[in-house]
């Protein structure tokens, strides 16, 4: 199995809530993160983006570092580590993006990839006058479709001329070119968002519990199959590591208790637009009642592994064999001493 860290570059991480630390996300935090992730043998980081957050008791997201430079960043200080920025499509134009690909490509010998985000909540763009309308909601998919195009043709053959219904180029031209191929991410989990990385992505970070996650799994390998492409699924998942059970239980409790229901709120407001049945507000409003291990909203509805580090390893491994999964994505409160514990205590476990 392969290994990423979800990195914090938004503020207090991926929990609303005052259960967990709270602070400003800055580039030091961020590198000791990814120097022990490598130390440890972890694979790659993924940085998100937020232009926006959503308030509330932690200002929750209120800050976010700008993806592809602080990748650029961390390149310049790592040596093996996988690297990943996040795009959200309708702030950049592919033919930036994809210059911006090609430097980091070569700031880092080879070591990025690319998430790409469509975009689902508007007040991020709208601030900025880049929403297209509510119909993107509908059509994002295809506007990440023509836009991979675009981003594919530039990096293979360093120039591009195309005329579609969201992009025109004439004759544009991108070098240098990546040293290969990039490997592209999506978290796209609505019917539309899995055809699209059937079709189009190398790997799917999904976000759910176990339940649905041998169903997810299987579909995507389904419909990827149709194209013969295979698609490596990883697994997002909080990660609460204590000396014991019952300790590592009452962490993730007192983070359910102390959840930041105001930027709840407002995350599950700006969801509520989205109708993309199946989608990012489907699994958030969902998240409200669910329990800790299937992804409670006070954890962004990400599911939490709970436990000692012979519990976490036993999930983990168990994960794994029941769903067929290639890797997984984590986040912890205290990310370095998570990352430390991890690489220390769990992973010799896994077989």
């Amino acid at each position: 199995m392969k290994f990423g860290v979800f990195l914090p570059n938004g503020s207090n991480g991926y929990i609303p809530s005052e259960g967990s630390p709270v602070y400003q996300p800055t580039f030091e935090h961020n590198k000791a993160i990814s120097l022990e992730a490598e130390a440890q043998g972890l694979d790659f980081v993924l940085s998100m983006m937020k232009y926006r957050g959503f308030g509330g008791s932690t200002g929750y997201w209120d800050s976010c570092l700008e993806s592809f430079t602080l990748m650029a960043g961390l390149a310049s200080v790592t040596e093996r580590i996988g690297l990943f920025p996040s795009i959200s499509l309708l702030s950049q134009h592919p033919a930036v993006v994809a210059r911006m690909i090609a430097t980091l490509d070569d700031i880092s010998s080879g070591r990025c990839g690319l998430n790409i985000v469509t975009g689902w909540n508007r007040a991020e763009y709208l601030q900025m006058d880049m929403w297209p309308g509510d119909s993107h909601y509908e059509r994002r998919y295809d506007y990440a479709s023509e836009y991979l195009t675009i981003l594919k043709t530039l990096w293979e053959t360093g120039r591009c001329s195309h005329k579609g219904e969201f992009f025109s180029l004439d004759d544009c031209t991108v070098y240098p070119q990546p040293s290969g191929d990039i490997p592209i991410v999506c978290a796209g989990q609505s019917p539309r968002g899995r055809q699209f990385v059937a079709e189009s992505a190398d790997h799917q970070f999904v976000l759910t519990g176990k339940s649905n996650l041998i169903g997810g799994v299987k579909d995507i390998q389904s419909r990827a199959a149709k194209y013969n492409r295979n698609v490596g699924i990883y697994a997002l998942y909080h990660m609460i590591i204590e000396d014991t059970d019952e300790k590592a239980k009452g962490v993730a409790e007192d983070i359910v208790r102390k959840a930041d229901t105001g930027a709840i709120r407002n995350i599950l407001a700006s969801a509520s637009l989205d109708t993309n049945e199946g989608g990012s507000s489907d699994q958030l409003q969902s998240a409200l009642d669910q329990s800790i291990e299937e992804g409670n909203m006070a954890f962004m509805g990400i599911p939490v592994i709970v436990g000692s580090p012979a519990t976490i390893a036993k999930q983990i491994m168990s994960l794994r064999d029941d769903s067929g999964i290639e890797g997984m994505l984590f986040s912890w409160p205290d990310f370095v001493e998570g990352v430390r514990r991890f690489g220390e205590e769990v992973m010799p476990l896994i077989d």
